[in-house]
């Protein structure tokens, strides 16, 4: 892992990591569209150490991710706002993860049939009563665009993390008015 400039606050703890990755539920992917940064909102999935994401086969995303396939992906969620007597020492209570690495497609059928299965799994639990087919995969096309749906990887280089944990006494509660 990199250094991070709040050394503190740095996050190591890989399982913790993972944890956080397969619970939190927005994701933004960070490309470069020539000398331009990108950057767009996705559901994902963490799954044996990789990152996965679905979406439209063609568009924007897909044009910059295949002229250049170096991404970051960011994750954050923030837990509320620890106060002090000090105005410039609030702050804020949260944790986030950044992973560095190539996209790149998924062209196998088990591969992507998994991942769409995990994604079901976590956004929608419980909600099918039956796996996935890798016919209904391989055939699955989008109900906004009409086309072929596409799965991506990105099997990260380089994982940075850190947190600023919830002080239970300091946080911020509005008051009723």
């Amino acid at each position: 892992m990199a250094r991070v400039r709040y050394q503190s606050r740095e996050v190591t703890d890989m399982d913790k990591i993972e944890a956080f990755l397969r619970r939190v539920r927005i994701g933004h992917l960070g490309m470069a569209d020539g000398p331009y940064p990108y950057v767009v909102p996705l559901n994902f999935v963490w799954m044996e150490g990789k990152l996965y994401f679905h979406g439209a086969s063609g568009g924007r995303r897909n044009e910059v991710m295949a002229a250049n396939p170096e991404v970051c992906f960011t994750v954050c969620e923030e837990y509320g706002t620890i106060t002090d007597p000090v105005p410039a020492k609030t702050d804020t209570a949260y944790m986030s993860v950044i992973l560095f690495g190539r996209a790149q497609p998924v062209e196998e059928l088990d591969e992507a049939t998994q991942l769409l299965q995990e994604m079901i799994h976590k956004y929608v639990p419980g909600y099918y009563n039956r796996p996935l087919s890798r016919q209904h995969v391989d055939k699955y096309r989008s109900s906004v665009f009409g086309g072929p749906v596409r799965a991506f990887r990105i099997e990260p280089y380089q994982i940075t993390a850190k947190e600023n944990g919830v002080e239970e006494d300091k946080m911020y509660q509005p008051s009723a008015t």
